[in-house]
């Protein structure tokens, strides 16, 4: 492969099917690239092998590169409150790619770009994340906490402190009044 070589086109036969202001940027062949199916990176997210639709950049938790294989934990929202979402891990998917190109560093891009606030917080007994992430399309943040393993996420009071700390939260980041 020379200097200015590209990695060829996606195949058609697997492409996604693309919302009409979407494009792929970048794309990996998963396993040994006999039929195991592509991850496709756009401009609104990620195309996962044996999923009909895209997982947002907003709806991935985690994205882990190791060198050979690509980790994506998407979320799994569990409960929606007022302005924001309380939302937990769905199993982490991992794909094995030979040739992942431009792909871990778009996703890592993507993922990141999407994070406009994060902060971990304490509340009665336990402690959730915060994040406020942009979504393509939509104006202003969307709010999500992701409590820590074991806390009481029913529980009163870590219902009222969970919300006086994203109200806190949009408070801080919110735009001052020009």
């Amino acid at each position: 492969m020379g200097l200015f070589s590209r990695k060829p086109k996606l195949p058609p036969a697997d492409r996604p099917p693309l919302r009409a202001d979407e494009r792929v940027l970048a794309w990996a062949a998963v396993g040994n690239g006999e039929g195991d199916g592509v991850v496709v990176a756009s401009n609104l997210g990620l195309w996962l092998p044996g999923r009909g639709e895209r997982i947002g950049w907003h709806d991935v938790l985690k994205a882990v590169w190791s060198g050979r294989e690509l980790t994506v934990t998407p979320a799994d929202r569990v409960a929606e409150r007022d302005g924001y979402l309380v939302v937990a891990d769905c199993p982490a998917e991992t794909y094995l790619l030979l040739d992942p190109g431009e792909l871990p560093h778009q996703v890592r891009a993507r993922v990141t770009r999407s994070v406009a606030y994060t902060a971990h917080h304490p509340v009665p007994g336990g402690a959730g994340r915060i994040v406020a992430r942009r979504v393509p399309g939509a104006d202003g943040l969307t709010w999500t906490v992701r409590y820590d393993p074991g806390t009481p996420t029913d529980d009163e009071a870590v219902t009222a402190e969970t919300d006086r700390l994203v109200a806190a939260a949009r408070a801080a980041t919110a735009p001052a009044d020009l």
